[in-house]
C-alpha cells in the first residue's frame, strides 16, 4: 500500500495536522510525519520529494505557514499529487499562506485546501489512493455515508426539539 507524507515547515505546525493524521489512522492509510523547511532547509526538501516515489509515497501533503512555499517547493520536484494547507499565522490570519500555496506557476500544481484544512488533506489524498486501492475506496464510501446519517439524525433531533 502506497503510503502519505505529510510534511511541515516547522514543528509547531503539528496541532493543525492532527485531524489530518487521525483520519488517515481511521482509512488504514500509512504516513509519515516530518519537518522540512522550504527555505532553511531546502537541499532537504528537493531531496525528499524528488525520491518520494521510489520510497513508497503515493500522495504528499505539505503544511506551511506565512510564505508557505514548502508545497511548491515538494510540487516542483515530483510527480506525486501534492496537497498544501495552508496554516494560519499571527501575521495575516493565514491569508499569505493561502495565497503563497494556492498561486502556483503554470505546470507545478499544488491541490489546496483550507486554512488550517487537514481533515479535508487527508480526505482528498485518501481519494487519490482510492484510484487503486479498492479498500480505501471502500473506507471512503462508508465514511460518505456515515457524514449523510449523521446529518439526517441531527434534522431530526432538530425537528423534534422545535416541534415537540
Amino acid at each position: 500500500m502506497l503510503k502519505v507524507a505529510i510534511l511541515m515547515g516547522s514543528d509547531s505546525d503539528l496541532p493543525v495536522l492532527k485531524p489530518c493524521m487521525e483520519h488517515l489512522k481511521k482509512f488504514g492509510i500509512p504516513y509519515e510525519v516530518r519537518v522540512m523547511s522550504a527555505h532553511r532547509t531546502p537541499h532537504v526538501a528537493c531531496d525528499f520529494a524528488t525520491n518520494a516515489k521510489a520510497n513508497g509515497f503515493g500522495v504528499i501533503i505539505a503544511a506551511a505557514g506565512k510564505a508557505a512555499h514548502l508545497a511548491g517547493v515538494i510540487a516542483a520536484h515530483t510527480i506525486l499529487p501534492v496537497i498544501g494547507i495552508p496554516v494560519k499565522s499571527s501575521t495575516m490570519d493565514g491569508l499569505d499562506s493561502l495565497l503563497s500555496v494556492v498561486q502556483m506557476p503554470s505546470g507545478i500544481p499544488v491541490a489546496t485546501v483550507a486554512i488550517d484544512g487537514a481533515a479535508n488533506a487527508a480526505i482528498l489524498a485518501a481519494q487519490i489512493l482510492a484510484l487503486s486501492d479498492e479498500a480505501i475506496a471502500d473506507k471512503l464510501v462508508a465514511f460518505k455515508e456515515k457524514m449523510a446519517t449523521d446529518v439526517v439524525e441531527k434534522d431530526r433531533n432538530l425537528q423534534n426539539e422545535i416541534n415537540g
